[in-house]
C-alpha cells in the first residue's frame, strides 16, 4: 500500500509582509551604520516592497552605494520560488565597515514579468498607489570587490536570497 499527497502554498500579502520586513531591516542597519537611506524614507520602502512582491510584480531589488557608476558596496534580493533547500536567515548583519567617501546612495528595482504583463494603464495605475515614484535607470556595474551570498528567507513559498557586494 502507497499513499501520496500534494501541498500547496498560497503567497499572501502577510507573506509579503515577512519578507519585506527582512529587507527593511538590512536597510534600516545600512542607515545606522552609512547614514542613509534616510530613516524617514523607510517607511515608503517598505510599503513599496510590500505592495510589489504581494502582487509578484518584483524580481530582483538592490541598495547600496556607488562612485564613477561602479558598486562600492551593495546589497541585492532575488525573488524567486521557493526551492525549500536553506532554512530562513536572521535579517540584517549587514557589512559595516566600508569607506564609502565620496559614495552616493542608490535603490533600484527590477520588475518581474507580471509586472510586464499588464497593460501600460494597468501599470501606471498601480505605481500612482504607490508612496512614490520610480524613475528610469540602469544599475552600476562591479568596483572592486565581490559578491557573496549570504542570506535566504523564505514565506509562503517564495524565497528571497540576499547577496552582498563588499569591497575588497
Amino acid at each position: 500500500m502507497s499513499s501520496t499527497s500534494t501541498t500547496t502554498t498560497t503567497f499572501t500579502r502577510t507573506h509579503a509582509k515577512q519578507l519585506a520586513s527582512k529587507v527593511v531591516t538590512d536597510l534600516y542597519q545600512c542607515s545606522i551604520h552609512y547614514e542613509r537611506p534616510s530613516a524617514n524614507d523607510l517607511e515608503d520602502y517598505q510599503t513599496e516592497l510590500i505592495e510589489m512582491l504581494a502582487n509578484g510584480y518584483v524580481a530582483v531589488y538592490e541598495f547600496g552605494f556607488k562612485k564613477s557608476d561602479k558598486r562600492m558596496l551593495s546589497w541585492r534580493y532575488t525573488i524567486g520560488p521557493d526551492g525549500g533547500l536553506h532554512g530562513d536567515s536572521d535579517a540584517g548583519n549587514v557589512y559595516a565597515k566600508a569607506a564609502l567617501v565620496g559614495a552616493t546612495y542608490f535603490n533600484f528595482m527590477s520588475y518581474s514579468q507580471k509586472w510586464w504583463d499588464l497593460t501600460d494603464s494597468q501599470r501606471t495605475t498601480f505605481k500612482k498607489s504607490l508612496p512614490f515614484q520610480r524613475s528610469s535607470g540602469s544599475l552600476p556595474g562591479d568596483g572592486d570587490g565581490y559578491w557573496q551570498v549570504d542570506h535566504g528567507y523564505s514565506a509562503g513559498g517564495v524565497r528571497v536570497e540576499r547577496e552582498t557586494f563588499r569591497p575588497l
